[in-house]
């Protein structure tokens, strides 16, 4: 091996391949294959690049699926593996899910992807709101389709969304930025309108969408 040769990824901890309908993001309501790392505590099964690229093929082969979703634990801390899985193309396009915090390790992987979809809850630190926008920028840079994904269980300010909504346009004028409010409070008062109303006019392309709740939806 040369210096400059990395060895081969053995594997990587998958808590499952499950198949499912898309509750977040611009992809929404898509049929999805969901390659889903393990989290802590969470029960896993090792697969090989081999066996993930030949396990996503025979899935794709066996029903009508729109896309794959990546998500789980931490993606991008295998993206040598994912890179290893995908190279010479997926039987679907494949998005990233993700918290976005990895701008580094993304060039390795993005070549694969159709759609990076970082995901907030509204309430992260400066520091973590500002390697999520390096990520949106870096899809942007790469011409690969990129999503802000809000996700407001800590129901934050409305200053405080307008301001990332802010930030993710000057990240790239081409994020679609998603909002999912709980569905508790869509119904409780006109506040999310309103706000939809200020944020339309901070950027062309946000939406506010309930999340599809499970068992019918599936999230990461």
């Amino acid at each position: 091996m040369t210096p400059r040769e990395k060895p081969a990824p053995m594997g990587a901890a998958l808590a499952g391949i499950p198949s499912g309908i898309r509750s977040t993001g611009p992809w929404a309501g898509r049929r999805q294959l969901f390659v889903k790392f393990a989290r802590v505590a969470e029960t896993a099964t090792m697969f090989t690049a081999a066996a993930l690229r030949n396990e996503l093929l025979r899935l794709a082969q066996r029903s009508a699926y729109h896309s794959i979703a990546i998500c789980g634990g931490d993606p991008l801390s295998e993206a040598d593996f994912l890179a290893t899985a995908l190279d010479g193309g997926a039987p679907l396009s494949v998005m990233l899910d993700h918290d976005g915090q990895r701008p580094e390790s993304l060039e390795t992987l993005i070549k694969s992807l159709a759609l990076v979809q970082v995901t907030l809850t509204g309430d992260e630190n400066a520091e973590a709101i500002v390697r999520a926008m390096a990520t949106i920028r870096q899809a942007a840079d790469k011409h690969v389709a990129h999503a802000l994904v809000l996700m407001t269980k800590a129901d934050p300010s409305d200053g405080r969304l307008l301001r990332i909504v802010e930030q993710a346009k000057e990240a790239s004028t081409e994020t679609a930025v998603v909002v999912h409010p709980t569905i508790e409070s869509l119904s409780e008062d006109r506040r999310w309108l309103l706000w939809l109303e200020r944020a339309s006019a901070v950027h062309g392309d946000v939406r506010l969408l309930p999340v599809l709740p499970e068992p019918t939806g599936t999230r990461c």
